[in-house]
């Protein structure tokens, strides 16, 4: 198998939620400088992100996939009970947990 790199994730957590993402999908996935995250404190920011490597026959379908994460984090929502805007990556309102969908 060949892998190749797909995403710099911004942080441990979102390359965890996004492997199991594409793993969802059926895609094995592979997370390069995860054991780096112990070092953040004394490393740039830029050497500690989290990467995630596919199969390169897969990689359009990952990337595909990536990319509408990524459009649906940069959307909003106002919640419909309390009216507060909320990233499009939140399911819930972080003000008061309304689900999106009742929103």
């Amino acid at each position: 198998m060949s892998w190749v790199q797909v995403y710099s994730a911004s942080n441990s957590l979102e390359a965890h939620s996004l492997k199991g993402m594409l793993e969802a999908m059926g895609m094995d996935v592979m997370l390069k400088g995860d054991s780096l995250s112990s070092a953040t404190g004394e490393l740039p920011a830029d050497v500690v992100a989290v990467t995630l490597w596919v199969d390169a026959l897969r990689s359009a379908k990952a990337r595909e996939a990536l990319h509408q994460y990524e459009l649906q984090a940069e959307s909003l929502w106002y919640c419909s009970s309390c009216q507060e805007e909320n990233s499009g990556s939140f399911e819930l309102c972080w003000q008061c947990s309304t689900p999106r969908n009742e929103s």
